[in-house]
């Protein structure tokens, strides 16, 4: 599959300001990320104990 020079660098391109705007809003709401995926974790092994019961 051949890709030409110019397209490769336009891609090349996107892909790096996608992974920098991913990363920055990781560094920004991580905090908040961490705290809902822990209060999702939270909610799941209460429900998991409830069951069990």
């Amino acid at each position: 599959m051949y890709i030409d020079p110019n397209t490769g660098g336009m891609l090349f391109q996107v892909l790096a300001a996608a992974f920098v705007a991913v990363s920055g809003v990781v560094l920004v709401f991580g905090s908040k990320i961490r705290q809902s995926i822990a209060s999702l974790r939270r909610r799941m092994r209460k429900d998991k104990d409830e069951d069990s019961e």
